[in-house]
């Protein structure tokens, strides 16, 4: 495999890792809410938050311009 394969490849994967781990987050913040009937702890969306904005980071650092930064902003 070329090194600009290998390159485009882990950049794939670190992108599409980082869409796994927001989804992750909202599909957790949803049962949360649905299990407690209330959304979930302040703490919790505080920390989740931080957690989407460094996955969104590192997919932006090697994938820039997809649609996830808009899709994670109609998360609730």
């Amino acid at each position: 495999m070329q090194d600009t394969e290998t390159k485009e490849m882990l950049a794939d994967l670190i992108w599409l890792n980082a869409v796994i781990a927001t989804e992750l987050i909202q599909i957790t913040e949803n049962t949360s809410a649905i299990l407690r009937k209330s959304a979930p702890p302040a703490s919790c969306l505080t920390e989740h938050n931080a957690l989407r904005e460094t996955a969104l980071a590192m997919a932006e650092k090697y994938r820039p311009g997809t649609m996830l930064s808009q899709h994670l902003t109609k998360h609730q």
